[in-house]
């Protein structure tokens, strides 16, 4: 007898298991081809963007089509014409979180020079805080890293924050890399107000500023409304138009066991559109991307509140916030939690692939996500959403749960437990779009979770993190700094097996 379960959403928005799909349409077929000079192999789409033109009177997008089965044009499957992406000369992009939102351990800064007009807000010699956003010393700067100076004190808040790489340059750099091979160009404004080692109490709306030790900290959101006024004056003084593009939120391990995570990131994203959208003048919403954390909890055993948290609510908010994917992939630091500088771009072109997709080309991106799962004796099926076919191991990666929790050895990231009792995986094998999952007999008959890069074994990978898998599908995207391939990696997740 074969059982399925499907993901929904419940009317109060959280995820819940039913006999309803999540809006995942057709995958499109990968493209051969690649991409130009410092350029990046998009998605191959084979269907053109709806996206609406936002303020300042931009047209529809209609820059994804490449021909019917045939390759995509240029860089990101863009073709048909020049994307035009929201409608501003400026866009700006809200980077949050902690310490892995402002570069900790990404030392020393390996994207120094600007190849774009990308900008940032230098404060000259304003003293900050007060956010003063009429202050004459403020100017727009080419973006390059660091964004500004290093902290000196840990932790500390804006504008002291910085303590490396961050994601933002190679971000940036991504994007106009793929609009400006798709006869088009999208210059971002970035802005960086992450706190290290604060939780999101501290980053929300109405957060106290509090001293700790000699530092003060709570400052997140009041500075990113003093950088949206102060951008948005010094662009109409150079006669520019300005929006505001995205959110992109790194963070998550200082509320790795909070209940209420998902929630939280509902709210942020609510109060920023509330907030922010009166400063541009804009009417187009601002959509939230978010990368999931794997470094904390790393005691053997456990698993992360706010990691599945960071997959849900794109799937309980789709469009508006966008889960990016997983960071397994990325090289890490000793500490196993933070990333390397390089790591760092890596991410920052993944969030700008992301990003090309979702705000310039309008499309209805979604990560390498299950779908539902289904159940036969003791065969359980993973069906998934593939952002490009097929589905590939990830040999390069090593296989977790080698010397700890061995039931799960033969996983390839893949665990299933019911209870405190891991049920043994015999084997793993990619069907298509699924992956099946063969489990020792002793499989109960209800009340079994499987889940993948969830559960810790308290040993990180050489180079890498905690919680990880070596699922991924073919997308043949090429950063454009780093020149790496980086295909979509699977969300780490959680499910019930029916």
């Amino acid at each position: 007898m074969r059982r399925s379960s499907f993901l929904s959403l419940s009317s109060s928005g959280t995820l819940a298991l039913a006999l309803l799909a999540i809006g995942c349409g057709p995958s499109n077929e990968p493209s051969s081809g690649t991409g130009g000079d410092g350029g990046a192999a998009g998605q191959g789409a084979t269907s053109s963007a709806s996206g609406t033109g936002g303020d300042g009177g931009g047209a529809a997008g209609t820059g994804g089509a490449g021909g019917d089965g045939g390759e995509a044009a240029g860089t990101g499957g863009a073709g048909g014409g020049a994307p035009a992406g929201p409608g501003w000369d400026w866009t700006g992009i809200v980077g949050t979180g902690q310490s892995l939102s402002v570069g900790a351990e990404g030392t020393p800064p390996r994207t120094t020079e600007q190849r774009f007009n990308n900008l940032k807000l230098s404060l000259g010699n304003a003293a900050v805080p007060p956010f003063d956003a009429s202050n004459g010393a403020l100017s727009l700067v080419p973006l390059t890293e660091p964004i500004r100076g290093f902290a000196t004190t840990y932790p500390s808040a804006y504008p002291k924050n910085i303590y490396g790489e961050t994601p933002h340059t190679a971000m940036a750099d991504q994007i106009s890399t793929l609009a400006q091979a798709a006869g088009g160009d999208h210059i971002t404004v970035h802005t960086v107000v992450g706190e290290s080692g604060q939780p999101m109490s501290v980053l929300r709306k109405g957060a106290n500023e509090t001293t700790e030790g000699a530092t003060s900290m709570g400052r997140a959101y009041a500075a990113t409304l003093f950088e949206a006024e102060a951008i948005a004056r010094l662009a109409s003084e150079a006669g520019k138009t300005y929006g505001i593009g995205a959110i992109i939120i790194t963070h998550g391990e200082s509320d790795a066991g909070s209940a209420t995570y998902e929630d939280d990131l509902v709210k942020l994203w609510s109060d920023y559109n509330a907030d922010l959208l009166p400063i541009t003048g804009q009417s187009r919403s601002i959509p939230m991307l978010v990368s999931q954390q794997h470094s904390v909890h790393t005691a053997a055993g456990t698993r992360s509140t706010s990691t599945q948290a960071q997959w849900r609510v794109g799937v309980s908010h789709p469009g508006d916030i966008i889960c990016s994917g997983p960071k397994y992939q990325y090289p890490y630091a000793e500490d196993a939690v933070h990333l390397t500088a390089h790591g760092y771009q890596l991410l920052g072109e993944k969030y700008g692939q992301v990003y090309f997709e979702k705000v310039v080309l309008g499309k209805d991106w979604q990560p390498l996500q299950p779908t539902r799962v289904e159940r036969s004796g003791n065969v359980i099926t993973v069906r998934f959403h593939v952002p490009v076919p097929p589905l590939a191991w990830d040999s390069a990666l090593p296989s977790p749960h080698q010397t700890a929790f061995t039931e799960w050895s033969k996983g390839r990231g893949f665990q299933v437990w019911s209870g405190d009792t891991r049920i043994e995986i015999t084997s793993v094998e990619i069907d298509g779009d699924a992956v099946k999952i063969t489990c020792a007999p002793n499989l109960p008959t209800s009340g079994a979770m499987v889940g993948y890069a969830a559960t810790t074994d308290g040993t990180a990978m050489p180079g890498g993190t905690t919680r990880w898998g070596q699922l991924r599908d073919s997308d043949p995207f090429v950063g454009s700094i780093t020149g790496r391939a980086q295909p979509n990696y699977s969300v780490a997740f959680e499910m019930n097996v029916p």
